[in-house]
């Protein structure tokens, strides 16, 4: 298992701890098979009977997308090769036939966001932020807003979409992201007693109904990486996350941006 995603059992219940606290356990490509091989490990491990997925740390569960990685492609194709690997990602968590818990410890941002909505019961605490900030690196939302629709409705998905706001655990609690508001440092406390509570349900009936809810969901992930595909090669291809996000890192080196083309 890579140094950047950590598994431990204990008791029937696995917990999956994105390891990179010192990037905000950002994930780049290897990570994201590391977590994709990860699960679908412990889908086919008769042992375990619920998952949790936290971060390492107290500022995140992810911040997403390492920007690092998606600064350096130099073609639209590459912008659309790497968008379509994350079907395999995202379907490694979608597969799932027991429950599945996310423990947000902090920040769940771009597409940590959206992993965390497909989890099944989400907790977090105040200081929990999730949000859509895409658009400030210039990438793009597809699967972002696909997820948050039939979640939040089209009015907050789009204001979400479009200015790239955060939200905290209060505000996340209030519109139903977040199942479970407690403490700080109760996070992982009540995120083991959910979990126990799905391991404890009949092991067929989880498995059909989470079957059903791939199901139905299917449709509109395929619809979205077909339109996604091409959407990111236009973005990749036109240059503009490559600038934004030298841009970003360039501000926060305390340099001057580059000068827009």
């Amino acid at each position: 298992m890579a140094d950047s995603v950590l598994v431990s059992i204990s008791d029937g219940i696995a917990t999956l701890t994105l390891n990179r606290p010192e990037r905000l356990n950002a994930w780049h490509t290897p990570m994201r098979e590391a977590v994709a091989e990860a699960l679908g490990a412990l889908n086919h491990d008769a042992s375990v009977g619920a998952i949790i997925i936290t971060g390492a740390g107290e500022r995140a569960f992810s911040a997403g997308q390492d920007l690092e990685e998606t600064m350096a492609f130099d073609s639209g194709e590459a912008g659309r090769e790497w968008f379509l690997s994350w079907r395999a990602f995202y379907d490694s968590l979608r597969n799932l036939d027991k429950g599945c818990v996310a423990a947000l410890n902090g920040v769940a941002a771009g597409s940590a966001f959206q992993f965390a909505m497909l989890t099944d019961v989400r907790i977090g605490h105040p200081g929990t932020r999730m949000g859509q900030p895409e658009i400030d690196s210039g990438i793009p939302s597809v699967l972002g807003p696909m997820l948050m629709l039939p979640r939040l409705g089209l009015s907050r998905t789009t204001e979400l979409t479009l200015t790239g706001r955060m939200m905290d655990g209060e505000e996340c609690y209030r519109i139903g992201l977040i199942h479970h508001l407690v403490e700080q440092g109760q996070v992982l406390t009540r995120a083991r007693e959910v979990a126990v509570g799905l391991a404890s349900k009949p092991p067929l009936a989880m498995r059909l109904n989470k079957r059903r809810f791939r199901e139905v969901s299917d449709p509109d992930f395929d619809e979205a990486f077909v339109a996604g595909a091409a959407i990111e090669a236009e973005a990749f291809d036109a240059g503009e996350p490559q600038r934004e996000m030298e841009r970003f890192f360039a501000v926060r080196a305390g340099r001057s941006p580059p000068e827009s083309p």
